[in-house]
């Protein structure tokens, strides 16, 4: 059976009036100044600060984040205070974030900006890029809640906002369709507030309108958690931080998953530096 060839979409770029990005900016702006959220990375501009809670807020709800960055800038309240916390400790205070290989890579950038940058978190985007963990989007985020620097970039709510008023009835809208758009309706003189208000009008769409974001063609389903390896690498951790050394044995009983799934998973996090064989038995690094 021949499988049908599927040309590349052309994305022509939208040209927007002065009047519909005033529009746009007056609509977006009201609701933050009656419903912004106060959240507390938005009551700091100390980069440190700023760039943790971006690498939290990596793949976790807001809810979650706000007792994590907390308990972990009262912690680790500057770059030299995670380069030379310990790793059970780091995890211990990552505990509830999931996605654990976030704390390792924080740990590596503090070490690399004390390093590379004379332990300032560097306020440019080829800089911050090449921090671990680090991506353009979250770079781009960190330019502009950090050091109030005009730059484009889309993140899931951001993305929800655009699709909801400029691509009303497109089905499968590309982010190279949406970024032209971002670019002329961005507040330049203001981009950390209008970011925020970005960002807290998507939260509300999603929360009153079908999730516009579904039509995006980035759009993915994340797997169920219930079953998943992301589970099971959790527990192990929590495990381990718990009491150790363990042995694979134990760790096996503990999941109650089959010892295949559990050795491969195991391996993966030695491998990432979360765990360590000591013998027969697994820590957590010190």
């Amino acid at each position: 059976m021949m499988k049908k060839h599927m040309g590349k979409r052309s994305h022509k770029k939208r040209k927007l009036s002065a009047h519909d990005i005033s529009l746009f900016r007056n609509k977006v702006y009201g609701y933050y100044k009656k419903y912004g959220r106060h959240l507390p990375w938005r009551k700091t501009q100390d980069p440190y600060h700023i760039l943790v809670s971006e690498v939290m807020l990596q793949q976790t709800q807001v809810e979650r984040v706000i007792p994590k960055y907390h308990e972990f800038i009262r912690h680790l309240p500057d770059v030299q205070s995670l380069a030379s916390v310990s790793l059970k400790r780091l995890l211990r205070l990552w505990q509830g974030l999931g996605y654990n290989r976030r704390a390792i890579y924080l740990q590596k950038l503090a070490r690399m900006v004390i390093t590379e940058y004379g332990g300032k978190i560097p306020s440019t985007l080829h800089g911050l890029s090449k921090l671990p963990g680090i991506g353009k989007t979250t770079a781009s985020a960190i330019l502009a809640f950090a050091f109030n620097i005009p730059t484009v970039f889309i993140e899931t709510n951001i993305r929800s906002v655009f699709i909801h008023h400029f691509f009303p009835k497109q089905k499968y809208v590309h982010d190279k369709e949406i970024l032209p758009v971002v670019e002329q309706t961005l507040d330049s003189k203001n981009p950390r507030q209008w970011y925020n208000a970005l960002m807290d009008y998507g939260t509300m769409l999603k929360q009153t309108v079908k999730n516009p974001g579904r039509k995006s063609a980035h759009y993915q389903l994340q797997s169920p958690f219930r079953h998943s390896d992301r589970k099971i690498r959790g527990l192990v951790i929590r495990f381990l931080l718990s009491k150790a050394p363990r042995s694979m044995e134990e760790i096996v009983h503990m999941t109650g998953e089959k010892r295949e799934r559990i050795e491969r998973i195991v391996k993966q996090l030695e491998n990432e530096g979360l765990v360590k064989k000591q013998q027969k038995d697994y820590v957590i690094p010190s």
